[in-house]
């Protein structure tokens, strides 16, 4: 029996798709024809043919990412499919355009093997401009991100991992200097290893936060564990430099921020144990593992993926001025120092407005992407990646 209810407005807004492709040009009488396409379009292949550089100019694929998915880590729902991925696909190609300005097609994929992934998106690369990898498990999705960054020359970006990394750094800016606090002085507990939780780790480390301890299911990672995979293992030789070992509420007791990604709950007394003035940032959705209302009793700040809590930690906060700010200046990659300028430019947003229900600003304000695209634009340039 369908679980489809289509008087249901949010059947009704999917109907059909969310997407379609119209033209830029009108094709009014056989002269518009003859341009468009034959015998006139084949002056610009031989064109492209000759130079291949110029098919940045002359075809829309320098502007256009693939938002490419297996369907083995939708939302919350986990592994349901490429097709049942679709609609969150399309979804995304609707942000890219609406908030950034950019082109992109959905494209899911009928097969969950690495090798055939990869193998794949390389053939389909010479169409796009970028790759925005998304919903595809860990810790496959490691391999298949480094993998595909080295084997093309353009931007390739799996947005659940890095994507919620850059706006969460943005938002712990905010909170650090509301309770008057260096990054390189916080102590950081992050709930979860995977995706979401290596990306946020290695960021904070790089942008200087001094001290972040990861837990799994399984307690702290560090280094005296025989269970970690090579990925938990590599985070329990860049973390953790008190040795510290436990479970996630010993490593909470006087931490000054608390870093969610992967469901489950925080009782209520283990939030009181946190340091004065905490950060919570609560972000498994719909469910936060700290309710808000128990975070703020103790919490100076607290952020969620909600959107009806205040400081929602977005992901479409970041990759449409991102992939924007690559496109614009041609970059061949996207850097370290790419997605840190994403996240200060973003902080920088809410400026001198900052209090503790905002932190980060609201995805609907218009600052946003250019000030994202600028900054990763500029960063661009100054690594090296760009090519105009």
């Amino acid at each position: 029996m369908s679980t489809a209810s289509h008087d249901d407005p949010i059947f009704r807004a999917h109907e059909g798709g969310k997407l379609e492709v119209r033209s830029t040009r009108e094709i009014r009488n056989r002269d518009d024809l003859s341009i468009a396409y034959t015998p006139g379009v084949a002056e610009v292949c031989t064109a492209i043919a000759a130079e291949p550089d110029l098919a940045a100019r002359y075809t829309w694929a320098s502007r256009l990412v693939a938002v490419v998915s297996d369907g083995t880590a939708v939302l919350g729902l986990g592994d349901i499919g490429p097709k049942a991925a679709l609609p969150v696909m399309e979804g995304k190609a609707v942000l890219f355009k609406q908030f950034g300005g950019v082109n992109a097609v959905p494209i899911v994929l009928d097969t969950t093997d690495e090798d055939e992934i990869v193998e794949t998106v390389t053939r389909l690369a010479p169409s796009f401009g970028g790759i925005n990898l998304e919903d595809i498990s860990a810790p496959r999705c490691f391999a298949i991100e480094d993998r595909l960054r080295a084997a093309l020359d353009i931007p390739v970006f799996h947005d659940d991992q890095h994507g919620t990394a850059i706006v969460v750094l943005a938002a712990l800016r905010n909170a650090a200097r509301l309770v008057d606090k260096k990054l390189e002085d916080l102590r950081v507990v992050v709930s979860g290893a995977g995706a979401a939780g290596v990306a946020c780790t290695k960021i904070m480390l790089e942008a200087g936060v001094g001290d972040v301890v990861v837990a799994d299911s399984r307690g702290v990672l560090h280094l005296g564990r025989t269970d970690l995979t090579e990925v938990k293992q590599c985070l329990a030789e860049q973390t953790n430099p008190g040795g510290r070992t436990g479970t996630l509420a010993d490593a909470l007791v006087g931490a000054e921020v608390f870093l969610g990604v992967s469901g489950g709950s925080i009782p209520d007394e283990v939030v009181a144990t946190m340091a004065p003035n905490a950060i919570v940032f609560a972000l498994a959705n719909p469910t936060p593992e700290i309710h808000p209302e128990v975070a703020a009793r103790t919490a100076r700040v607290v952020a969620t993926g909600r959107s009806d809590f205040p400081n929602q930690i977005n992901n479409v906060l970041a990759f449409p001025g991102i992939f924007r700010g690559a496109f614009d200046v041609r970059a061949s990659a996207i850097t370290e120092d790419m997605k840190l300028a994403a996240a200060d430019a973003l902080a920088e947003v809410v400026g001198e407005d900052v209090r503790e229900d905002y932190v980060i600003p609201s995805v609907f304000d218009e600052r946003v992407a250019p000030a994202v695209a600028e900054a990763v634009a500029d960063a661009a340039r100054a690594t090296g990646v760009a090519r105009d």
